[in-house]
C-alpha cells in the first residue's frame, strides 16, 4: 500500500494539528454489523408517507408563488427567493429518494414521481439517477466517484490560472451543477442528456431519452410561459429560486464530503471498499432546514444504505452510532439557520485543491500560490 500524508486536522488559526484517530484505518467492524443494529422498521418505505411530503412541499411551493405573484413588491421578493429556492432543493430531495428506490418499493411510482419532480426543477431524472447511482456504488474512490471527485496532481496542473481560480473560489462553485449535467467534471466525459454518453450502459439509452425529452419540455415550457406572461416575472418566480436550489445542492453536497475539520482520506485500488468510502462521509446539522429538505444531512447512513426511506434516516443513524464508533464523526450542531457551515466550505475551497497521482490513500493537498492569490 501506498499511503500519502497522514491525517490532519483543520486548526482553528488555518493550521494543521495531528489527530490520534486515523480514519483511513480499516474499520474493526463489518457493514453487515451496521445493518444489522438498525431496527427492522427503519427498513420499511411507505408510499403514502412518500406522498404525503410531496404533497406538502407541492403546495408550500403552490401558495408561496401565489402570494409572490399577488402582492408583487420588491420586499416580498427578497424573502420569496431563498425561501423558494429551498422549497425545489427539498423538491430534488424527494426525488432524489426515487432515484434511490427508498420513496417506495414501486419502481413505476417511483420513476413517475421522479420525473415530474426533477423535470420541474430542470434535472434529467434518469441521467442524474445513474450517474447518482454510480456515486454511491463508488464513494470515496478517486478514479470511480462520480460527485465532487478530487482533481488529480496532473489534471490540476493542466487547468489554467482562471479555471482554478474560479473552481476554488466562493461563490463560483456553488453555480456548478447545470455545467456538470451537460459536461460533467474536469478529466471526464459525458452528458446526463446523451443516451449514447459512457456514463451509461446502452440497456439504460431508453430510459436517458425519456428523462432528456421531459427537460426539453420543461424548458419549452418555461420559454412559453415567459412569452405570455413576462420575461421578468418569471424571472422572479422561477429563475432565481432556481439559482438558489442550485446554489443549496451544491453546497449541501459538497460538505457531505469535504471540509471536516479532519483531513478524510480517499482510495484507490485495494485500499478501497464499499464500507471505507462510505465512512468518509459526513453528516451535518442545517438547524431549521433539517426537516424542510428531509434530513439529507444524516448522509453517512444514507451512503450506506441508500434504501433507507429519509423519514427513518436519524433513528437508524443514532442505532448506528454503537457500531461505528469513531468512524462516526458528530456534527456540530447549527443554529436556526446553518450559516457556520460556510467557514467550513469556504476554509475547504481554500486548502482541498488536488490529490496525488499515486498512492492507494490519500488526502488532499494546498496549492500554496493559489491559497495566497485567495487571500489577496
Amino acid at each position: 500500500m501506498v499511503k500519502d500524508t497522514k491525517p490532519l486536522a483543520y486548526a482553528a488559526n488555518n493550521g494543521y494539528q495531528k489527530e490520534a484517530f486515523d480514519p483511513s484505518a480499516p474499520p474493526p467492524f463489518k457493514i453487515a454489523e451496521i445493518r444489522v443494529a438498525i431496527p427492522k422498521h427503519c427498513w420499511v418505505k411507505n408510499p403514502w408517507r412518500s406522498l404525503s411530503y410531496v404533497l406538502r412541499d407541492v403546495l408550500v411551493i403552490a401558495a408561496l408563488m401565489a402570494a409572490a405573484s399577488h402582492f408583487n413588491n420588491w420586499l416580498l421578493w427578497l424573502i420569496y427567493w431563498p425561501i423558494q429556492g429551498t422549497m425545489f432543493w427539498a423538491l430534488f430531495v424527494l426525488g432524489h429518494d426515487c432515484g434511490h428506490g427508498s420513496f417506495s418499493d414501486s419502481p413505476f411510482l417511483n420513476s413517475l414521481v421522479g420525473h415530474i419532480l426533477h423535470s420541474s426543477i430542470l434535472v434529467p431524472y434518469h441521467g442524474w439517477r445513474i450517474s447518482h447511482r454510480t456515486h454511491h456504488q463508488n464513494h470515496g474512490h478517486i478514479e470511480k466517484d462520480e460527485s465532487w471527485v478530487p482533481l488529480t496532481e496532473k489534471i490540476y496542473k493542466n487547468l489554467d490560472n482562471m479555471t482554478r481560480l474560479v473552481r476554488f473560489t466562493v461563490p463560483f462553485p456553488l453555480f456548478v451543477y447545470p455545467i456538470y449535467l451537460f459536461s460533467r467534471s474536469p478529466g471526464k466525459e459525458g452528458s446526463h442528456f446523451n443516451p449514447y454518453s459512457n456514463l451509461f450502459p446502452p440497456s439504460e439509452r431508453k430510459g436517458i431519452a425519456i428523462s432528456t425529452l421531459c427537460w426539453v419540455t420543461m424548458f419549452s415550457m418555461l420559454i412559453y410561459l415567459s412569452f405570455i406572461t413576462s420575461p421578468v416575472l418569471l424571472l422572479k418566480l422561477y429563475g432565481i429560486p432556481y439559482w438558489i436550489f442550485v446554489m443549496w445542492l451544491d453546497f449541501v453536497t459538497y460538505l457531505h464530503h469535504h471540509g471536516h475539520h479532519q483531513k478524510l482520506p480517499w482510495y484507490r485500488g485495494k485500499e478501497w471498499s464499499y464500507l471505507r468510502g462510505g465512512l468518509t462521509t459526513v453528516d451535518r446539522d442545517y438547524g431549521w432546514i433539517n426537516n424542510i429538505h428531509h434530513d439529507i444531512g444524516t448522509h453517512v447512513i444514507h451512503h450506506l444504505f441508500p434504501q433507507i426511506p429519509h423519514y427513518h434516516l436519524v433513528e437508524a443513524t443514532q442505532a448506528a452510532k454503537s457500531v461505528l464508533g469513531e468512524y462516526y464523526r458528530e456534527p456540530e450542531r447549527s443554529a436556526p439557520l446553518p450559516f457556520h457551515l460556510i467557514k467550513y466550505l469556504i476554509q475547504s475551497m481554500r486548502q482541498d485543491h488536488f490529490v496525488s497521482d499515486t498512492g492507494d490513500v490519500v488526502y488532499y493537498q494546498t496549492d500554496s500560490l493559489l491559497l495566497h492569490s485567495q487571500r489577496d
